[in-house]
Order: structure tokens, then sequence, then C-alpha cells
């Protein structure tokens, strides 16, 4: 383990694993040296770069990274609904299909589950407007949900970061309907620790997407995408009407990524491991569908 390694909790098995972090000693580069800041503008502030890259990873010429990925990462191609040979492009293998039994869940209409797959850490009650990410500076949802904060000052909080070897389709948390969705541009900064470690306010400045779904037992909550370095879209395929828990919302194209969902104060009871590991400062592994929180 090194001094500025990631931990993760695996939730199915307890244990605390060093995360394995693509492309790191560029990020490190970018966001730790002294003497990349004009580096870092150039890449982050602006969208030039993630859209080549989207553009490559939409061409048939990133077809060949997909098995080395997958080795790298070690994802399990078991869970995926289609074959390898099948994708046309990486971007159509990052955005895989998983099979349904994949990925369980339960009908009870106050279990509120994990939108997505990724390193979960939950904050059980905000101070007022302030929540801290694992390695980060203070943030704040006045400048997360710009016009929309209010509601949800000393509400609840969870974060969803998802990272290159995870499934990159996210889902409704439980059912309901929605009443409102805007999207926000801005930078795309990593969302990983390491730059979350070196000031930038990645959920007030980067480009993201926030929808007001009502909830018939947990109020109204606020889901939130936010693009990273190399997402130069966020697909929502549902943006409107009255939705189904683990109905599908949409999905990242390449890159790491984070969903944020926001509760108002006094709905919900985050998951006791959630909150246990969140109080340490680690994050935890979840699945899409397994539980997040109870509605009260």
């Amino acid at each position: 383990m090194t001094q500025n390694s990631i931990q993760v909790v695996d939730r199915a098995t307890g244990e605390i694993f060093n995360e394995v972090i693509l492309g790191e000693k560029w990020i490190r580069w970018a966001y730790q040296d002294s003497g990349s800041s004009l580096l870092e503008r150039l890449l982050f502030r602006s969208s030039v770069v993630s859209r080549l890259f989207g553009a490559w990873f939409d061409s048939s010429l990133s077809k060949g990274k997909i098995t080395s990925v997958i080795e790298e990462l070690s994802i399990d191609m078991e869970e995926a609904r289609d074959p390898v040979e099948s994708y046309r492009c990486f971007n159509d293998f990052f955005i895989r299909h998983l099979t349904p039994e994949s990925r369980p869940y339960s009908d009870d209409t106050e279990e509120v589950v994990s939108p997505a797959d990724g390193r979960v850490l939950v904050f059980p009650e905000l101070d007022g407007d302030t929540f801290i990410p694992v390695k980060g500076h203070p943030m704040s949802i006045r400048t997360m949900l710009p016009g929309l904060h209010e509601r949800f000052m000393g509400g609840a909080l969870a974060i969803v970061r998802l990272c290159p070897a995870d499934y990159h389709r996210y889902h409704f948390p439980m059912a309901g309907r929605i009443i409102d969705s805007r999207d926000i541009p801005g930078a795309l900064h990593s969302v990983n620790p390491i730059a979350l470690g070196a000031g930038p306010d990645v959920f007030g400045d980067n480009k993201r997407s926030l929808t007001l779904i009502e909830t018939e037992t947990a109020g109204t909550l606020c889901f939130v995408e936010v693009g990273a370095f190399g997402v130069g879209s966020i697909v929502n395929t549902t943006t409107s009407g009255t939705v189904t828990k683990m109905q599908e919302k949409g999905y990242f194209k390449f890159g790491g990524s984070t969903v944020v969902i926001v509760f108002e104060p006094g709905k919900i009871r985050f998951s006791d491991d959630l909150i246990a590991n969140s109080a340490k400062g680690l994050e935890t592994l979840v699945k899409v569908g397994q539980p997040l929180a109870t509605a009260l």
C-alpha cells in the first residue's frame, strides 16, 4: 500500500482493497505536479480533448482496446448480455448491457437501491449545504444544485463514483415521477479522489444533469449525473413521466463519472455498513440494485 493509494471496502466480502486506477500516472501528473497547472487548464477546462477521446472511442479503430482493458481491470464478462466480439467500438463495450439476473433487487417500496455500480460514500446529515468527499475539500450543494438547493439543506447525500471497470448504465433508485430536469455546462475534471484532493470543485464546476424525482415514500430526491474527463456524453434515455424502480435512466460514455443522490431532510436512513465505512473515510464497492437506504 502506498501513502496515496485509494482504499475501498468490498461490500460482498468486507475486505479492503487498493483501487486499480486506469491512467493513474496521467491523473497524478495533471493534479499533483506543481508544474502542471497549465496542462490541467488545457485538458480539463476545455471539452476539446474529451471530444477527441469520445470520437476515437466511438470509432471502429478503438475495438482493439477492449480485450486489454477487460484483462487489466479484471472485468467479469459473464455478466454481459452480449459477447465481446459483437461490440463495434470501445464505447459499445463501455455502455454494455448486463443480463437481468446479474443485478437482482427487492421490490420493497421503502427500500432505496443504489442507482449504479460504483464506490459509495454517504453523508447521513449535511452540515447545512456542505459535504466533504474522500481526500477532498468541502463542497456545497449550493454550487452543485443551483436554484434547487434550498429544499435539500441539512438533508442526506450519497456519492456513487464509477470507474472504467464498472457497468456504466444507471437506474432509478425507486419509483416516482420526474418533475424537473436541467443540464448544466461545465468543466470535465476527473472525479477520482486524486483530483478531489487537489482542490477543484468537481461537483460545482463539472458538466452535470439534474433531475428532480417525486417519490411516494422518500419525498423528492435530486438525481445528479456528473460528467468527468473523457466523458463527452451523459445520455439520459428516460427524461420525463412516471418511472419504476431500477428502470434505466441513462448511461455515461467512456471515462470515470459519478452519480449523486440528494435527499430532503428526514426522509431516509442509509444502510448501516455504508454509514460505518463512510465515517472512516472509506468508500464501499456496491452494485446497482443493492440496498442504499430505507425511507423513513
